[in-house]
């Protein structure tokens, strides 16, 4: 029996003895089977094929994880450090023994949260390792691949994690999706986790909102107006997405509700 692991979105799947016929994430018109088909590795495979996790301090208490080369959507993970416990934000697939130590030397995981379902990866195994709870928007549960007992469906609009924690449902990607806002983060100005519910563009001054990414397919107006006001009394001063780099380092609040004002004018009108 294997848990298979998607080569193009990177999510687990329930154990099984033959690979699945098929990714209903990859299936789905937000994402797409890659240009060779259906293909499936595990855990143990990866290693052997070369991938490994590397690791970035991104501020105090803020540790990227990421796989190198890149595999299936190429995002990393964020590990919060807080007084009351570590929290997860976002997934990858490859959990090695490397990553369990690093992790591990810096106070473990008590919580895992997740933006929407593209990062769900192997999201179960880490939290077994971990012996940590999985928080997700009960919005988006038909797309968990492996179900398991860590994992708890929040509703509503909000769900405090811990008291400088809080999860806030924007939508708009996913009907679940999901953002963490720190107001510790960034030396006490606030910071937002965003994943791409929130993305960080190529000019990381501005920001956009999608409901396909790879097949560009846009949000309608009232989905954006929607996210914009519900984000806009949160404070956050730094913005990360959901890749390296992808970081607005100041200014983010502003940024959003600028880009969120941007992206509706060019439903209306071209810009020059």
């Amino acid at each position: 029996m294997e848990h298979w692991i998607c080569v193009t979105c990177g999510s687990q799947f329930a154990a099984r003895e033959a690979e699945p016929l098929a990714c209903p994430i990859c299936n789905d018109q937000r994402q797409y089977v890659g240009y060779n088909g259906q293909q499936w590795t595990t855990l143990a495979e990866m290693p052997r094929n070369g991938f490994r996790n590397v690791f970035k301090e991104e501020e105090p208490n803020l540790l990227g994880i990421g796989t190198e080369p890149s595999f299936a959507i190429g995002q990393r993970a964020l590990l919060v450090q807080t007084p009351q416990g570590n929290v997860l934000w976002d997934c990858i697939s490859l959990l090695d023994e490397q990553t369990l130590a690093e992790v591990q030397q810096r106070g473990g995981i008590a919580a895992i949260a997740i933006s929407h379902p593209h990062y769900y990866s192997s999201m179960v195994a880490w939290a077994r390792h971990f012996n940590a709870p999985i928080y997700l928007h009960e919005a988006d549960r038909q797309w968990v691949m492996r179900p398991d007992e860590h994992i708890i469906f929040w509703s509503g609009e909000t769900h405090p994690l811990q008291p400088d924690l809080t999860l806030i449902r924007l939508g708009g990607h996913f009907r679940g999706g999901t953002v963490l806002h720190w107001p510790a983060g960034f030396d006490g100005k606030g910071a937002l986790l965003s994943g791409d519910i929130i993305t960080v563009v190529a000019d990381r001054q501005w920001v956009s909102f999608m409901y396909s990414y790879p097949n560009l397919i846009p949000l309608p107006a009232y989905e954006v107006n929607r996210i914009r006001d519900t984000i806009a009394p949160y404070r956050f001063e730094r913005l990360y997405g959901a890749w390296f780099g992808r970081v607005v380092m100041q200014d983010a609040h502003q940024a959003v509700l600028r880009s969120a004002d941007r992206y509706l004018q060019a439903l209306e009108r071209p810009l020059d």
